[in-house]
């Protein structure tokens, strides 16, 4: 298939890769109260050693509170629970106690201090390794120290998307999901 071309905005750019998985972020404050953070921009960086990035402006309340802690988890969460992870990517964790006004279920983990969301499939906890200050935003890098995953959500060691599906940020507070069909080569 050949597309139309036209000039895009170069306000929205980063539009022009999406949609990108929505994951919530959760890091602890020095009260040991979790907040939570909604991110598009995430990537793996490295296998060895295991390293993963999020991308969260200076301004962002999370942002203080990984510089702080240095450590974070990274949990992917499906299409099911779209109204929490768009409440805690459009409120701030320093007048509002997101967990709390959500209902999210936490747990402790096992490697670091932070705690995780029970309702998402899949976890990465991470101790801060690396942060970038990158144009209008920083780019901590987390050296992934374990893992722990809904075992009926990958019983292959892949994502089972016949029974989860991930939300993915399309832009402009849109959201989608990944349709069931798998294609193999």
């Amino acid at each position: 298939m050949i597309y139309m071309k036209k000039t895009g905005n170069m306000n929205k750019f980063y539009y022009y890769s999406f949609p990108m998985q929505a994951a919530l972020v959760t890091v602890q404050t020095k009260n040991n109260k979790t907040n939570v953070i909604t991110v598009a921009w995430h990537t793996t960086i490295s296998k060895k050693p295991p390293l993963y990035g999020i991308s969260i402006a200076p301004g962002r309340y999370s942002h203080k509170l990984i510089e702080e802690s240095k450590e974070f988890v990274i949990n992917f969460s499906s299409f099911d629970i779209l109204d929490k992870i768009h409440f805690c990517g459009t409120h701030s964790g320093r007048n509002t106690d997101k967990i709390k006004e959500t209902g999210l279920s936490l747990e402790n983990c096992k490697k670091i201090d932070a705690k995780y969301i029970m309702e998402c499939f899949a976890h990465l906890e991470c101790k801060l390794y690396d942060k970038i200050n990158i144009g209008d935003h920083t780019f901590f890098v987390g050296e992934v120290v374990n893992t722990i995953i809904d075992e009926e959500a990958f019983p292959d060691g892949m994502l089972d998307n016949k029974k989860v599906k991930p939300c993915y940020y399309v832009g402009d507070k849109v959201y989608t999901t990944i349709s069931e069909e798998k294609r193999g080569f």
